[in-house]
């Protein structure tokens, strides 16, 4: 296992968490600003937008964006 994988084991779950509560937060966002909002509909576009911004890093780590940070 390299340093970067034990170094993964430990801060997975805080990883999850952040995730969840960022989303949940543009969740409550959609909420005050449409009080009539369709939440399942707005956890969709949220979760997709977001799928699309991890998309979007992958492409920066394959072209080496991140190659010396």
């Amino acid at each position: 296992m390299s340093a970067e994988e034990k170094e993964l084991k430990k801060l997975k779950g805080d990883i999850k968490e952040d995730l969840r509560e960022l989303f949940e937060s543009y969740l409550k966002v959609f909420d005050y600003d449409i009080p009539e909002a369709n939440d399942k509909e707005a956890s969709a576009l949220i979760v997709n937008t977001m799928q699309s911004a991890l998309e979007e890093l992958k492409d920066d780590i394959i072209n080496g964006k991140y190659d010396n940070f």
